[in-house]
């Protein structure tokens, strides 16, 4: 699509809104049902499709991007008519006699700008807090997962008016088109550097944005916790996905004496997970592209490799990884990963580990196993992270009563259930005041004496 094209998509969206089509709570509930079709009736090319781009396994594919945007809408469903009620507040004395109330409103117009490593979930669960709370929106999928973004461009064109909602294929340059636009709401999620660009873009037309970005998310294993429970559920967060997950652990910090024995585990539970040769097995993804398979590659070249580290070029294929004795400095310890490769790293104290923590850029998310509550509650408390999971890992971002996002270098923002509609939503503040009282003092010329109006204020306070 050129620019022309592109202009005039936006302003089409624009007088779409302006027509009020979006606003009444039938309007957004049948945009919301129109969105459930789409993932029934497109289920089976949705999940060929995420198997193309990324080697998806089907059930992971379903749970993580069809069934997760499919729990959003049902709960938009559910709460749209109580989270859209305008809220009453009180509104003080000065005002008196006056009622307050806060109604949420639609921006207007969204862009929606999703990566590639859940070409589906990413874009279409901000989606759904832009149409229930009553804006249009223009997509923007990812052209690294090419299946994903063909078919869901083509299944919106066909369930969608396109004044209401759109998709939009391309690249960069795509890209730059969209964000020359005067758009009302950008969402975007995907990396920290191209974050700085959209959010420069933004800035010209003072457009407001959430940014869902990365970053190194440490995991913090602490003395006394069961290795093999540890074991098998790092192995899962890090390795969903092949470990193309912005959540996903991105190194492990443990006690000095356990890190063989963790290893070993560690080494178990992927083979219970994905059998003997994890490239045979039917549950295990493949790497994007050629291009992040070989930026892989290179950050384990020369590594003292625990286990895994066997590549398959023409399958874009990297085995589950665990790296140790990691030189400080060293990209696995500086750059996030973002691929099947555990760095681990021991320490002696738990102060240690937070110094090391803490020196990294905030990251979107923190993990700690532990069953001391007093050192939960320091780590906590001592840490800065968008999001926390303690004894579990990347099933923070499950519950919709938790708003899911960044802080720092991993984003600003959240979404997820309540939040994606608040993210989508102006509040609006309206006074309403009876013409049947005045409070003389208020107007000039002042004749109550100062101190008489200070008595008078502290009595009603």
């Amino acid at each position: 699509m050129n620019g022309d094209n592109i202009a005039g998509l936006v302003r089409g969206q624009r007088e779409f809104f302006s027509g009020g089509g979006t606003r009444g709570l039938e309007a957004r509930t049948e945009a919301l049902d129109k969105l459930q079709r789409l993932l029934r009736e497109g289920e089976a090319e949705l999940l060929a499709a995420l198997k193309a781009d990324l080697g998806k396994p089907e059930t992971e594919a379903y749970l993580s991007e069809i069934a997760f945007v499919e729990g959003e809408i049902a709960l938009a469903r559910k709460k749209l008519k109580s989270w859209s009620r305008p809220r009453r507040v009180r509104t003080g004395w000065l005002t008196f006699p006056a009622s307050g109330r806060i109604y949420p409103s639609p921006y207007g117009t969204a862009l929606i700008i999703g990566p590639w490593n859940y070409p589906l979930q990413l874009l279409l669960a901000p989606l759904v807090g832009a149409l229930a709370a009553g804006n249009t929106a223009v997509l923007k999928p990812s052209e690294l997962a090419p299946a994903t973004s063909r078919t869901l461009v083509r299944l919106i064109a066909e369930k969608f008016d396109p004044g209401l909602l759109a998709a939009v294929e391309g690249g960069a340059e795509t890209a730059r088109q969209l964000l020359g636009e005067k758009f009302d709401y950008i969402f975007y999620t995907g990396s920290s550097r191209v974050g700085r660009l959209v959010m420069a873009a933004a800035a010209e037309n003072l457009t407001p944005v959430t940014l869902e970005l990365g970053g190194k998310n440490p995991c913090l294993l602490d003395r006394g916790f069961d290795l093999k429970t540890a074991a098998r559920r790092i192995a899962w967060g890090k390795f969903f996905n092949a470990g193309q997950t912005c959540v996903a652990p991105d190194y492990l910090l443990l006690p000095r004496e356990l890190e063989s024995r963790f290893l070993e585990e560690l080494e178990a539970a992927i083979g219970s997970f994905y059998g003997d040769d994890p490239r045979s097995s039917p549950d295990y993804g493949r790497i994007i592209n050629e291009k992040h398979l070989n930026r892989l590659a290179g950050l384990i070249e020369g590594a003292e490799i625990a286990f895994g580290g066997e590549i398959d070029r023409g399958q874009k294929y990297l085995a589950p990884t665990a790296v140790r004795k990691v030189p400080d400095g060293h990209s696995l310890l500086e750059e996030e990963v973002f691929g099947p490769i555990l760095p681990v790293r021991p320490y002696d104290t738990l102060d240690e580990a937070l110094e090391f923590i803490n020196r990294l850029p905030c990251p979107l998310a923190l993990y700690f196993f532990s069953t001391d509550r007093k050192k939960r509650k320091k780590v906590i408390a001592e840490s800065i992270s968008g999001g926390v999971a303690v004894n579990d890992t990347i099933s923070q971002i499950l519950p919709p009563s938790l708003p899911f996002g960044g802080v720092g270098e991993s984003g600003m923002g959240s979404y997820h259930g309540r939040a994606s509609f608040e993210t989508f939503s102006r509040h609006r503040s309206v006074l309403t005041r009876s013409p049947r009282f005045e409070l003389p003092f208020r107007y000039p010329p002042y004749r109550t004496p100062l101190k008489t109006l200070k008595n008078i204020i502290n009595l009603i306070k």
